[in-house]
């Protein structure tokens, strides 16, 4: 199952990413400590580790491991960040990330509303979820936002390199249908 390479939203554009994109997503946001403080990588240095990154985008929709879409906003066609949803069985693992200058507007949750407006079109599949640290409460807001329902807490669940050299705690929330 591959979703659409584009979908599209009341203000968003979410759409396959390509390696032209490289520039702006190193300067919107992949190389900002900020946005990356609760990524799962750390931020990127040269804007040449994040055309290898979207190398690993086009690789992953070609195999169908993962689906990444940049989040780009229709107003400007401004690249702003990125979507991507990782299908296993009967659910869509979910990850983001946003750059600052669009923090706090409901893009996010809106990117993500998207996507699980595709997913609960498609026959096989009943969850979306996705997880945050118990400290971004920001994602944790967003996600609700975009209709999903707090589940419980991921105990040392995940590794955040900008955050610990230990697994962290992380809420998981999911829309099931």
């Amino acid at each position: 199952m591959k979703p659409p390479e584009f979908l599209e939203s009341p203000r968003l554009i979410l759409r396959r990413p390509v390696l032209e994109d490289a520039g702006a997503i190193f300067e919107q946001y992949a190389r900002d400590t900020d946005v990356t403080r609760y990524l799962v990588w750390r931020p990127h240095r040269y804007v040449d580790e994040t055309r290898e990154f979207l190398r690993r985008c086009n690789t992953a929709w070609r195999d169908g491991s993962a689906f990444p879409w940049a989040i780009v906003r229709k107003k400007e066609s401004m690249l702003m960040g990125m979507i991507e949803a990782r299908i296993d069985g009967h659910s869509v693992n979910l990850g983001f990330v946003l750059a600052k200058s669009y923090w706090g507007n409901g893009y996010t949750s809106e990117a993500v509303r998207s996507v699980i407006g595709w997913a609960t079109g498609q026959i096989g599949l009943f969850r979306v979820w996705a997880v945050c640290d118990i400290e971004n409460l920001s994602s944790a807001r967003a996600m609700e936002k975009a209709g999903m329902e707090c589940e419980g807490i991921l105990r040392r669940w995940i590794m955040l390199p900008n955050r610990s050299d230990a697994p962290r705690d992380c809420y998981c929330y999911a829309k099931v249908w």
